[in-house]
């Protein structure tokens, strides 16, 4: 089910769709940012050339590791989740290639997940260290995604629809791989060509919320009029265009089809769950004991699945994972051994979280196995060191870069 919620979401299998029908008069280019950015880059080159136009050029950043090879556009590998460098540079270099562009030439934008910490382009006076320092903190406080975003695009000069201020008055059309819950235009790699419905006013009540602590400058940045986001209403975004190639739930209903094809009814809960990792597996471990002590909402054989973004409230430095492998573990406890059941958590982009799997498998007797290990799965779960716990158990799950991300993919298998 993994295989091929992952398969439907990848650009190879999409790109085809969005070439334009007639070659533009000027000239084409390509610019993009995120962990599935260089592989869209790839498919789109191969398909522009299928059609026979003439040769376009460049510029796409993505994570480390994840790099494609083009013929024509120039692959950039920076650091996610953290901004570095690299990215900067990247970012800079884009920049001054949309610059010059006119009204008859075509820019094209692939974004995906990942995105907002490669393409960075902090405003005046904010310096390189402060915004890693920033990201650092946002992404250990348990702010959701969309919330760390209304941050990062008030700090910017490229993301919150700030980018298309640089290729105005080229026609520019964005295509985008969607790892946000809600599909919303706007936080897809913090929307760098869509209008920003967030103001100045929502990135402080962030920081307060999550009381995070900033230096003077992106206070005053935060506070000023001066620096609000472009609205739907701007003119940079008259011949502009957005388009979602892929996104979580076309995943589900890929996965779906596979359960039901062996005799799983297919249940999916939502693609758009969010909240603590902790708190979302408790949920799910309610809705398997009602199945399998009533029946309801389903019997089994019954697939229940969901995507989203979940969150981890980070509590101890020293634990190994990410929020698929906290979600499988708590539970896993809350299970307490549940025979009958299965239960898969993965990223769909093959990373979740601090190491280089994609997430881990759960069967019915995980803790039985644990406790003969000599594993606290408690500890472990409060330690925020679920992948070394599923690692010892040797259920750890690990692809690769899959070059798509369509955000968290969970399926919990209920036989009789």
């Amino acid at each position: 089910m993994f295989d091929e919620a992952v398969s439907i979401s990848h650009p190879a299998n999409l790109m085809s769709k969005y070439i334009p029908n007639k070659q533009p008069s000027g000239k084409t280019v390509i610019i993009g940012a995120g962990k599935a950015s260089s592989e869209m880059a790839r498919a789109f080159e191969i398909a522009w050339k299928k059609k026979g136009y003439n040769d376009l050029n460049g510029i796409v950043i993505t994570r480390y590791g994840h790099k494609r090879k083009c013929e024509n556009i120039k692959i950039i590998e920076a650091s996610h989740p953290a901004p570095d460098k690299a990215g900067l540079e990247a970012t800079s270099d884009i920049i001054n290639l949309i610059k010059p562009l006119k009204k008859e030439d075509l820019l094209v934008v692939l974004i995906s997940g990942g995105g907002s910490s490669l393409l960075v382009s902090p405003l005046k006076n904010i310096s390189l260290d402060e915004k890693q320092d920033l990201t650092h903190d946002l992404l250990r406080c348990g702010a959701t995604i969309s919330e760390i975003n209304s941050v990062r695009k008030h700090l910017s000069n490229v993301k919150g629809g700030k980018l298309a201020r640089y290729a105005y008055p080229a026609k520019t059309i964005t295509l985008a791989i969607s790892d946000v819950p809600g599909d919303h235009f706007g936080v897809i790699a913090s929307g760098p060509t869509y209008p920003d419905s967030t103001s100045n006013k929502d990135a402080l009540d962030v920081l307060y919320k999550y009381n995070i602590s900033c230096s003077k400058n992106i206070y005053k940045i935060l506070k000023s009029d001066n620096n609000e986001t472009p609205k739907i209403n701007d003119k940079i975004f008259n011949y502009s265009t957005f388009n979602l190639i892929a996104r979580p739930q076309n995943a589900l209903l890929e996965a779906a089809k596979v359960a039901k094809s062996q005799n799983f009814y297919p249940l999916i809960l939502s693609d758009s769950i969010e909240g603590e990792s902790n708190d979302v597996a408790l949920v799910h471990s309610a809705i398997v004991k009602q199945v399998i002590k009533f029946g309801q909402p389903a019997k089994a054989p019954l697939c229940i699945l969901s995507g989203g973004e979940t969150t981890v409230t980070i509590k101890n430095n020293n634990g190994k994972g990410g929020r698929n492998t906290q979600f499988l573990l708590s539970l896993a406890i809350a299970l307490a051994s549940t025979k009958n059941v299965y239960a898969i958590a993965c990223d769909t982009d093959g990373i979740d979280g601090s190491e280089n799997n994609a997430g881990a498998i759960l069967y019915p007797d995980t803790l039985e196995r644990a406790y003969k290990k000599g594993l606290n799965p408690k500890d472990y779960l409060e330690r925020n060191d679920s992948y070394s716990f599923f690692y010892k158990l040797g259920d750890i799950i690990e692809t690769g870069p899959t070059y798509t991300n369509v955000n968290d993919f969970r399926a919990i298998l209920i036989t009789n």
